[in-house]
C-alpha cells in the first residue's frame, strides 16, 4: 500500500531507551528489596548468634539439627500436598472433558 502513501515506512519508533529505563528501575527495586530482606535476616542471624553464645554449644547444635529436620519434614509434606492437588486438578479436568 505504499503507492497510496498509506503507512509510511520511513519512520522508525525506537523504544530501546524506554526499555533500558524500565529495566534499570526494576533492577533498583530488586536491589532495595534484597537489602531489606538481608537486613531482616541479619537481625535473625544476630539473634541466633547471641543465643548460641549464651547457651551450651551442644544444645544449640541439637536445636539446629531438630529445626533442620523439622523444616525438611515440612517441605516434604508441602511437596506431597502440592502433588496431590496437581493430580486432583488433572482428574477434575478429565472429568470436565468427559461430561462435555
Amino acid at each position: 500500500m505504499k503507492f497510496f502513501k498509506f503507512g509510511k515506512k520511513d519512520r522508525v519508533l525506537d523504544l530501546t531507551e524506554h526499555y533500558r529505563k524500565k529495566q534499570k528501575k526494576i533492577a533498583q527495586e530488586n536491589a532495595s528489596q534484597e537489602d531489606s530482606s538481608q537486613n531482616a535476616f541479619s537481625f535473625l542471624g544476630n539473634l541466633a548468634s547471641s543465643n548460641s553464645s549464651q547457651d551450651n554449644p551442644n544444645i544449640s547444635e541439637d536445636r539446629k539439627k531438630k529445626l533442620a529436620k523439622r523444616l525438611r519434614d515440612l517441605t516434604n509434606k508441602m511437596e506431597e500436598i502440592s502433588n496431590q492437588i496437581y493430580h486432583l486438578q488433572q482428574r477434575v479436568e478429565l472429568l470436565e472433558k468427559k461430561t462435555r
